[in-house]
């Protein structure tokens, strides 16, 4: 509801259509399709005690775990790309973060985050099932698929982990170097309420961005000696559920802007309601 409401108000607020809400809306929309892939097939399941899924609905949901979870990640990192030009560039803020610069990033990212899902699916469903047709997991994931293929899985762990460890690195250094001079920025501030507000928009993104990485990395590049159902199940609700639910509180529904929008929009429909 709270990604929906924030597509909603920035796209029917003409003073919103700026880099940073635009980057903020993308990422709204992604965190709401991400959810959806998961989160309601297994509330089904829990409530109708049914936990079967079809072989093509489990290749579908494979794609779109893997698209979204690439996608959030270039999104997160896209998204503290703005906030460091926004406070230590911001002089040439309108120049780099232009319209033409935003479709680049916003295409890249969804560009990339296909490509990386075409390639693990098909060198996921390449392989052949056979020792057992149950999954230990919410949803199908491609860890414990590998775990009921009678095919030698070694070549499908070895391309999952080089590219997972490796957009992983990439993008934790570019968050942690463009947090290091949004930081140092930021203590040069005068005002005291700049730094609170700069600090309390940033330090909760970078713990769930922290969360994120660090649970998809345990998940995709830990060993098979080190599984465990519970830490699986758990490592599962941190990646998939905790980002499309915080990053609405943390960037948009605390923001001045887009809760008087939300206001605005409010007002006018019980406003035209009641006429």
């Amino acid at each position: 509801m709270g990604n929906l409401l924030i597509i909603t108000v920035i796209a029917l607020n003409q003073h919103l259509h700026t880099p940073m809400y635009f980057f903020l809306g993308s990422l709204s929309f992604l965190d709401l399709c991400y959810i959806s892939v998961m989160v309601p097939k297994s509330m089904t399941d829990s409530l109708t005690n049914n936990r079967l899924i079809s072989f093509s609905g489990c290749v579908t949901q494979v794609f779109l775990v893997v698209t979204f979870t690439a996608a959030e990640l270039a999104f997160l990192t896209v998204v503290v790309y703005d906030h460091y030009i926004a406070i230590c560039h911001p002089l040439h803020y309108k120049v780099t973060m232009n319209r033409g610069a935003c479709a680049q990033l916003a295409d890249g990212s969804w560009i990339s985050s296909m490509m990386s899902c075409v390639l693990h699916t098909t060198n996921t469903f390449r392989l052949h099932f056979c020792r057992s047709n149950v999954i230990s997991q919410l949803f199908c994931d491609i860890p414990q698929l590998l775990r009921i293929s009678c095919s030698d899985a070694h070549a499908n762990v070895i391309v999952m982990i080089a590219p997972v460890s490796l957009v992983d690195v990439v993008c934790f250094v570019l968050i942690i170097v463009s947090y290091i001079h949004i930081f140092s920025t930021v203590m040069r501030i005068p005002s005291e309420q700049s730094r609170y507000k700069a600090f309390s928009t940033c330090i909760p993104h970078l713990v769930v961005f922290c969360l994120f990485i660090g649970t998809v990395s345990f998940t995709y590049i830990r060993s098979r000696s080190m599984s465990s159902t519970s830490l699986d199940l758990m490592a599962a609700v941190l990646y998939c559920v905790v980002p499309p639910l915080m990053n609405p509180i943390i960037y948009s529904l605390r923001n001045k802007e887009i809760k008087k929008s939300l206001w605005n929009m409010i007002g006018r429909i019980f406003f035209s309601q009641e006429k």
